[in-house]
């Protein structure tokens, strides 16, 4: 199994450590497939069954699976053989013995997540790291974005999306002094909870590189 896979018809690669952004890209690949493929991790795939007159229910021939069966079937093979490819051999372990692939897709979950209590502790983390960040004298502007975004995104896999307006809020809170001049015309010159954060963060790179010549 290779470290990463690079390319649109390959999965990409969980390895323990990279599960906010594994699960993003998962999802888009998925969803790339089919529906259906995309569907198998939100639903639990049941194999057909027959029931008789007693009301005993027996697995159902495959050759006997109607035209819908036999697709929810390979929705269901295509996103457990994704979810296979898309993990490196520890984590393979945890979910070598699926057979249906919102099973795994929940394992692994709740493995990189974890419990309910876990993630509040987890958001917990985050929201003070956000309330505390400040962009340091020596970084860009590019580089804070990216900073801010990171926890942002960290957030919204937890299941809580920060609002535009708490970001951009958030960043013209935390600049250096040099940027004051900047952040004072920016709140005089637009409404603050109608703004994009790439719309201020372009115009605080425009600035950056006026005041840098």
């Amino acid at each position: 199994m290779e470290k990463e896979g690079g390319y649109v018809n390959r999965p990409p690669l969980l390895d323990g450590d990279n599960y906010d952004y594994w699960k993003s890209q998962m999802v888009a690949f998925l969803k790339s497939i089919d529906s259906k493929t995309w569907k198998a991790v939100l639903k639990v795939w049941d194999h057909p069954v027959v029931t008789d007159k007693e009301g005993v229910s027996t697995p159902k021939p495959e050759e006997n699976w109607t035209k819908e069966e036999d697709e929810l079937a390979l929705g269901n093979s295509k996103a457990l053989n994704a979810l296979f490819n898309g993990v490196d051999t520890k984590m393979f372990k945890l979910i070598k013995h699926c057979v249906v692939a919102k099973d795994a897709w929940e394992v692994l979950k709740t493995y990189n997540e974890g419990t309910k209590k876990v993630k509040m502790a987890k958001l917990q983390l985050l929201t003070t790291k956000f309330e505390n960040l400040k962009m340091k004298e020596d970084e860009n502007i590019h580089e804070y974005h990216m900073s801010i975004m990171n926890i942002a995104n960290s957030s919204e896999s937890l299941g809580v999306k920060m609002s535009e307006e708490k970001l951009v809020t958030k960043i013209l809170r935390s600049l250096p002094k040099r940027f004051d001049m900047k952040v004072t015309a920016v709140e005089e010159a637009n409404d603050i909870s109608e703004m994009k954060v790439d719309e201020l963060i372009g115009s605080l790179k425009t600035f950056e590189v006026a005041i840098n010549d």
